[in-house]
């Protein structure tokens, strides 16, 4: 059974291939576009853009998780966030909060979010588990190992493919004991959180391997470093805002796996990219 948010996403977004999830990073040191949003009205221009590029879903985050981000304190996430969700929500738009906390994940829903994003699948607030029963709502369970600061030294599997689904599956178990319903959740395998460039790669070629799982997939990996590093010599990287072709194709083998979303900063090459792979024929419809 599909849950009746995921199902009117659907419906809106009315193309084969994923939906497409639009990033608005609501603080100063996202890795990808620090501080560019960080004005209120700044982040929900930038969200009503994304949806004109072909998004369906925009993602509000007001705490950056790259390698090394301190965490901001509850009041200054909700001080970030909130008034973005309601005024997006306001117009219509479909809204996903990007968070680890409770309190901010509940508040966010109040404003009008549909959808809570949780990088820790639900470990970093313990509270996180009965609000996400109670409320309901969908709910993105990431591969994740530890807070940013720290995750990289974590990065240590012998199957990375088998082990991301094992313990993704296990956090499962965890929510639907909870009182979560299967129906609302959602899996990410967590591309470059605590992972190695290797391991990204892995994971995207056994993407349907965590398809098969059965449960919705979102993928994630916009901007990150392995895409600025694939085909350069050591040391050199695309920077951070020419990293738009690489994601698109990314997305590309998200479609052919029969991902349910991809979450992405640069809308318009991901759209072109899925297209391309629909008209091919491979996407699933």
């Amino acid at each position: 059974m599909t849950h009746p948010v995921l199902a009117r996403i659907a419906t809106a977004h009315g193309r084969p291939g994923p939906v497409v999830m639009g990033v608005v990073n609501v603080t100063p040191d996202s890795f990808s576009d620090g501080g560019r949003w960080i004005e209120t009205d700044a982040a929900i221009a930038h969200g009503h853009q994304l949806v004109a590029e072909g998004a369906t879903v925009v993602d509000v985050g007001g705490e950056s998780t790259r390698p090394g981000a301190q965490r901001p304190s509850e009041a200054e996430e909700l001080r970030r966030v909130v008034p973005v969700v309601k005024a997006l929500a306001a117009d219509g738009i479909a809204v996903s909060v990007d968070t680890m906390r409770a309190r901010v994940a509940e508040a966010a829903l109040e404003a009008g979010g549909v959808i809570i994003n949780d990088v820790s699948g639900g470990l970093a607030d313990p509270a996180m588990p009965a609000l996400v029963a109670a409320s309901g709502a969908p709910f993105v369970v990431m591969h994740w190992r530890g807070h940013a600061h720290d995750m990289q030294t974590k990065a240590e599997y012998a199957d990375v493919v088998a082990e991301v689904c094992a313990e993704m599956i296990a956090r499962v178990d965890m929510l639907l004991a909870a009182g979560a319903s299967r129906d609302q959740l959602v899996l990410d395998p967590g591309i470059g959180f605590a992972k190695t460039a290797e391991h990204n790669w892995h994971l995207l070629a056994g993407l349907e391997r965590v398809v098969d799982l059965g449960y919705p997939v979102l993928l994630g990996t916009s901007r990150k470093g392995f895409l600025g590093s694939v085909g350069r010599a050591p040391g050199e990287e695309r920077p951070l805002d020419a990293r738009a072709v690489v994601t698109a194709a990314t997305s590309a083998r998200a479609a052919r796996a029969g991902v349910w979303c991809v979450r992405v900063h640069d809308v318009s090459a991901t759209v072109d990219a899925i297209d391309v792979a629909t008209a091919l024929g491979e996407v699933q419809p």
